[in-house]
């Protein structure tokens, strides 16, 4: 099996900021794609938020983040995190989702998503937010 856990990490508008930040600690690579970017439709003040960001370092170190829309609640030390788990393949991660359904709430459905051939979310029966997802364009 060959999945990867990575800390997601939610802001409400500086996620860019923060992200900027944690390249330069870490000398990482940083992607950025913003709600426009992706084709997601939100207000215009909230269209360049980071609608998905990583650094990612040589070493395999990672922290992804974004900004938390409006529509969603959030408060700093509350719905601050999400920890992604990653894999190459469909099976490893469909295998992992099926197990940790017991007793989760589905955020929203394991399926094909324009950035992820298989991307789904859960909150668990511990209260823990988890996003699966499978490496690479659907």
């Amino acid at each position: 099996m060959t999945l990867t856990a990575t800390p997601h990490l939610n802001f409400r508008g500086n996620a860019r900021a923060a992200l900027a930040f944690y390249q330069a600690a870490f000398d990482g690579a940083l992607t950025l794609v913003s709600y426009q970017d992706a084709g997601q439709p939100h207000p215009a003040e909230e269209a360049n938020h980071v609608m998905w960001g990583q650094v990612a370092t040589p070493g395999g170190l990672r922290v992804m983040a974004f900004d938390a829309p409006a529509s969603l609640p959030w408060h700093a030390g509350e719905n601050a995190y999400y920890v992604t788990v990653g894999s190459n393949t469909t099976a490893d991660i469909a295998a992992s989702w099926d197990k940790m359904q017991d007793g989760a709430t589905i955020l929203q459905a394991l399926a094909p998503a324009p950035w992820s051939p298989l991307y789904g979310m859960l909150k668990d029966r511990f209260g823990v937010t988890w996003v699966f997802s499978v490496a690479g364009a659907a």
